[in-house]
């Protein structure tokens, strides 16, 4: 069992026999109905039937373009890997770019690694393949680690040690399922970072992550500026609060956060807003030799 654990930390070549590119035509068979479970064999491409446990939801049509190009030119250089389903069927393991693209290609049949494997195995080997090659989304990393846990009753430190994770890594994958379904499709977009994704997810308000996230793409904020509003929000005195002195002044709401940001982009300049609990403030330009002070000027009279 611990031998199995490290080699799925190591990725998918670790699961799979060594076979030599090299050796891969002389090792192919020229009939399907011998192949065995350990074998490489050219296989019809309508035998084989998707994998119901793929991880990876969203593929990049160019890249899928130049790779069936590619093998159109040079055909299959590496093989797919399939699990013998019964009656001359077959199931994609790993490689399901390499099957669209054969597809799309014309070809009517594909070199691959047949070998014997569980559900469970199928799940793990498409979710490992895929995090190595870095190839999933943060989104469908965190669907596919919350389906080991609950389908293979993994803990998430027995998880981690099956993907090569550290357990925090693990953690905060996890968590990202915790947010809206709209911030989530931005994450799966690019429209925001993972570190944009787990600064919002400090924020207990659901209605205050959405007000984020339409600030981080209306404004193209960056992770370290998301970052700071989340932490005015977290400091921010539970209204009607007693216990602030009268005059401290407070860290700033979200929307003083937001004008002084305005402010600093608009002069191009660092700007600090202070306010206190009376609504009494500073705003302060800061420069550092006159030049700089008549371009502040000079922004203001505009």
């Amino acid at each position: 069992m611990n031998a199995k654990k490290k080699a799925l930390g190591r990725g998918l070549s670790a699961l799979l026999d060594n076979t030599g590119v090299d050796d891969i035509a002389n090792q192919i068979s020229k009939s399907t109905h011998k192949s065995i479970a350990g074998s490489i064999a050219n296989i019809p491409l309508h035998s084989i039937e998707p994998n119901p446990y793929q991880p990876r939801t969203r593929f990049d049509n160019e890249s899928l373009e130049e790779l069936t190009i590619s093998i159109k030119e040079q055909g299959i250089i590496q093989p797919i890997t399939v699990r013998s389903i019964g009656n001359e069927k077959f199931q994609l393991i790993s490689g399901e770019r390499r099957f669209k693209a054969s597809m799309k290609a014309g070809l009517e049949e594909i070199p691959a690694y047949i070998r014997n494997a569980s559900d469970e195995a199928v799940l793990e080997m498409a979710l490992v393949e895929n995090i190595q090659r870095k190839d999933l989304n943060a989104i469908e990393i965190a669907l596919s680690f919350q389906r080991l846990i609950e389908d293979c009753n993994y803990t998430q430190e027995e998880l981690s040690e099956r993907v090569g994770k550290n357990r925090t890594t693990v953690t905060n994958f996890i968590r990202l399922l915790k947010l809206p379904a709209n911030i989530q499709m931005g994450l799966q977009d690019g429209k925001i970072s993972m570190g944009h994704a787990r600064a919002i997810i400090n924020v207990p308000s659901i209605d205050m992550q959405l007000t984020i996230y339409k600030d981080i793409v209306d404004q193209d904020l960056s992770v370290r500026e998301t970052e700071e509003i989340v932490r005015n929000i977290e400091n921010e005195p539970e209204p009607f609060s007693r216990e602030e002195p009268k005059k401290k002044l407070l860290t700033l709401p979200i929307k003083y956060a937001k004008i002084k940001e305005q402010l600093g982009k608009q002069l191009d300049m660092r700007v600090d807003l202070k306010r206190n609990n009376k609504g009494k403030g500073t705003v302060i330009i800061h420069f550092k030799d006159d030049d700089e002070l008549e371009h502040i000027i000079f922004k203001i009279k505009k």
